[in-house]
């Protein structure tokens, strides 16, 4: 048998003609940009967190305005109801109208409503016995439950 040379042996494969490198070192410059870049994008966080919180006091803010103006207008109307209250044009229309009071030289008047007899008691009708005999035959409580729980009649 005659051996033959590298020939029969698979020799690895290049794919590319060059050979591979070291990997090259970070510079400076990277280094700078990547804090950079980090930097702007923790101030782009907290600067979006800061708006929404603006526009939730922002919007908290209308209401409480609102409420305010609302509250305001309430006083406002309890007062005006409160000097009412306190002066002498109130009392005069208190003591003519439940009071029933008058002024001097004035005559009072109080209507009395019409005199009406009253009319006589009825005897009741009597039930026809299609009723009366309903009602006596009516299941009591413990029959109907036992229907609803078991669709058959309550042993007797």
């Amino acid at each position: 048998m005659s051996e033959q040379p590298s020939q029969s042996r698979s020799a690895p494969v290049r794919t590319s003609s060059r050979p591979r490198s070291a990997p090259r070192p970070i510079s400076n410059m990277q280094v700078v940009f990547g804090a950079i870049l980090a930097i702007s994008l923790l101030l782009a966080i907290n600067f979006s967190g800061r708006i929404a919180a603006g526009r939730r006091i922002s919007a908290q803010r209308q209401e409480l305005l609102y409420s305010i103006e609302t509250l305001q207008a309430r006083a406002t109307a309890l007062r005006t109801e409160l000097d009412f209250y306190a002066s002498d044009a109130f009392v005069e229309a208190w003591a003519r109208r439940e009071g029933k009071m008058i002024r001097p030289n004035e005559v009072l008047v109080v209507p009395v409503p019409r005199l009406t007899t009253p009319t006589p008691i009825l005897t009741p009708t009597p039930l026809p016995p299609e009723i009366v005999a309903r009602r006596e035959s009516a299941p009591s409580n413990f029959e109907l439950w036992w229907q609803l729980f078991f669709d058959s009649p309550p042993p007797r």
